[in-house]
């Protein structure tokens, strides 16, 4: 039977305040909604002013508050004026940096990634969304009484955006935190979530089809059972239902995928469960042609032979590692994020919130090197402003 969408309060209820500034073109009107942590007394610069002046400290490549003040210093007077500041009273570093470790990082989250989804839904071209769902460490973020910041996102596999984040502390984990994730994303019905073998979990699946979603989940030894009766079935027996080879990064790898219907949906013991797939990893270094490595990793997917095509699911089961290429790996070289030294309150959580907020921005405008258009905004800083709806 079809997942059922989610009932009309259910879907305000995953509202968050934020969203109602979707409609809004700039990302300072996004940012509205978001409670100020000072006092009223002695404010002298807005909220949505620093926060949007941080974001675009950060498309130029900024990666500390020192040089997220350095840029509003050497900013023109027109440009800091544009951003609604006095340039002759211009935020100091230490104001920028205590206003952003007190900034709560899920309302942050929240009020950019209500953002970036309405300006993706007006970039974008209309197709099937698929979403991954992945954590990341901020190593730099450990000290020696504490341990790293942890937080986990869901991801556009097609375009690169972030489309919500949320911090996981010492107190709870990514399986926990996998509702509240998505329930910052409004709309899921028809989406392709993809997960790794930590969220095949039978809550997860009975969440995303009560939101209208589709899944496709990796299973490993987290569900013996599970992985016992995947790889138990008749896979010789099953032609192969696509094939793709490459070559990169010095080596040539196959990619094949095999798939078998699930008698009853379910009948793998695992809810909603309607195909059973097999993916084989042949590799091996191009210096050394005779070596081969095999990687065999099963699967399973909500998705029946009429939902999507052998190909469209193996499209979707690779471009899960999108995230780690087109957002982990970005914040960690270009952003140097695992050694950045910002350690207090909420300080990692709001900076990797600014991180993927620019990075999302660039990929709605079709970049491809994030480092090269640091560059491009560092040169003029107008560029920042247009690209974030500042006028």
């Amino acid at each position: 039977m079809p997942a059922l969408p989610s009932s009309l309060i259910c879907s305000l209820s995953q509202q968050p305040p934020a969203t109602v500034s979707q409609t809004a073109v700039g990302l300072p009107a996004a940012l509205g909604y978001l409670p100020d942590p000072r006092a009223r007394r002695g404010v002298r610069h807005r909220l949505t002013v620093v926060v949007s002046a941080a974001v675009c400290a950060v498309v130029a490549g900024c990666r500390s508050y020192v040089a997220i003040a350095e840029w509003v210093a050497d900013a023109p007077a027109a440009t800091v004026a544009a951003l609604g500041m006095d340039p002759d009273r211009r935020p100091s570093e230490a104001m920028i940096r205590r206003l952003l470790q007190s900034l709560d990082p899920n309302l942050l989250t929240a009020a950019v990634s209500g953002w970036l989804a309405n300006r993706l839904a007006t970039a974008a071209p209309p197709t099937r969304r698929a979403v991954a769902v992945d954590g990341k460490t901020l190593r730099g973020s450990r000290s020696r009484d504490a341990p790293a910041r942890h937080v986990m996102a869901a991801l556009d596999q097609a375009t690169g955006v972030a489309l919500a984040s949320t911090d996981v502390n010492g107190k709870t984990n990514e399986i926990t935190r996998f509702q509240p994730l998505l329930d910052q994303i409004s709309d899921l019905r028809e989406t392709i979530v993809t997960l790794d073998a930590l969220h095949c979990q039978r809550d997860h699946v009975a969440y995303l089809a009560e939101r209208g979603a589709h899944w496709i989940l990796t299973v490993k030894a987290n569900q013996p059972s599970l992985h016992t009766q995947l790889a138990a079935l008749p896979w010789r027996a099953v032609p192969q239902a696509t094939r793709d080879e490459g070559r990169g990064h010095g080596r040539r790898e196959i990619r094949t995928l095999k798939a078998l219907t699930v008698q009853t949906p379910g009948g793998l013991g695992f809810p909603h469960a309607a195909q059973a797939l097999q993916i084989r990893r042949r590799r091996r270094r191009l210096d050394q042609p005779k070596r081969f490595t095999t990687e065999t990793v099963y699967a399973i997917t909500s998705l029946n032979v009429h939902q999507a095509r052998p190909a469209q699911l193996a499209a979707w089961i690779r471009g899960h590692w999108s995230i780690e290429n087109k957002l982990h790996w970005v914040r960690d070289v270009t952003y140097d994020e695992d050694r950045s030294q910002i350690r207090t309150r909420t300080g990692p959580q709001v900076m990797a919130a600014l991180r993927n907020a620019a990075i999302g921005i660039l990929r709605i405008t079709g970049v491809t090197n994030i480092a090269a258009a640091n560059r491009h905004h560092a040169r003029d800083s107008t560029r920042p402003l247009a690209l974030l709806g500042i006028t």
